[in-house]
């Protein structure tokens, strides 16, 4: 545990091998300590942050909308951060998440389209005011959100409408993954191979090639954006060695049901 609570971030997985990835390196390398929990493996959630100065809720191969109970409790938990004002940020799951505790929906596409793989994507007026947002980004998912009562949407695309917004000051929900590695995405990619069959995926190979062309400025954009959330001492550079490193073991099952962790 860290002294100074204003430098730890309670960074909430969904699987025991999950990796906060580049979310995590970006972070550390802005002075910040991660507090790691896995609702799934019992692991409990503070009742308060004060300790903390703020968090991020990951993906996983659950939905938002699956009745087991740590699902239910994680969703409820979000209380905590809205109340304290916390900073707070939604990937995929974590944002869906989020969507529900704000009564809004979870749902799959009208015509059964999932986004698995690079898609483009839409600032709005007020996403373009806040940063600048890459024009592709990596996606891996079959359910989508609503955006919920008194948020503001700041991207957007054209098979689920709502990909990024903002509640409040300092709530964040965003549809897609910036937080991959190199080694993240090659594992996604070998264990997701049975889900590029679906409408809308792509393959592998366009996986891993969207990757040279466009995660140099979705990199660039999660930088930007963990600044704007949590703000932190410091540049964060990520060199090719820190994407290889301290990632989770071999054999790591990454894909589930409705989208990956």
């Amino acid at each position: 545990m860290v002294s100074d609570p204003s430098r730890k971030i309670l960074i909430v997985l969904h699987q025991e091998t999950s990796s906060a990835g580049r979310v995590g390196q970006v972070l550390q390398s802005r002075g910040f300590a991660l507090d790691v929990r896995r609702p799934p493996l019992g692991h409990p959630l503070p009742e308060t942050l004060e300790d903390h100065a703020g968090v991020v809720v990951f993906g996983g191969p659950m939905s938002a909308n699956d009745h087991d109970e740590f699902v239910k409790r994680e969703t409820d938990w979000l209380s905590v951060p809205l109340r304290e004002d916390k900073p707070f940020l939604g990937i995929c799951l974590g944002a869906q998440m989020l969507v529900k505790h704000l009564g809004g929906h979870v749902k799959s596409h009208d015509d059964g389209l999932v986004e698995i793989g690079w898609y483009p994507l839409r600032a709005t007026d007020e996403g373009r005011h806040l940063l600048h947002w890459p024009e592709m980004v990596y996606q891996f998912h079959r359910e989508g959100f609503s955006l919920p009562k008194d948020a503001t949407l700041l991207a957007t695309a054209d098979h689920y409408t709502n990909q990024a917004f903002r509640y409040g000051r300092n709530a964040w929900g965003v549809q897609f993954h910036a937080e991959l590695t190199r080694a993240m995405m090659h594992r996604w990619v070998v264990r997701g191979s049975q889900r590029f069959v679906m409408p809308g995926a792509q393959q592998g190979r366009d996986h891993l090639g969207g990757r040279l062309i466009w995660d140099r400025h979705l990199k660039q954009w999660l930088v930007d954006f963990l600044q704007i959330i949590f703000g932190g001492e410091g540049a964060a550079h990520l060199t090719a060695g820190d994407e290889a490193r301290g990632q989770r073991a071999p054999g790591q099952r990454m894909v589930g049901r409705r989208g990956v962790a």
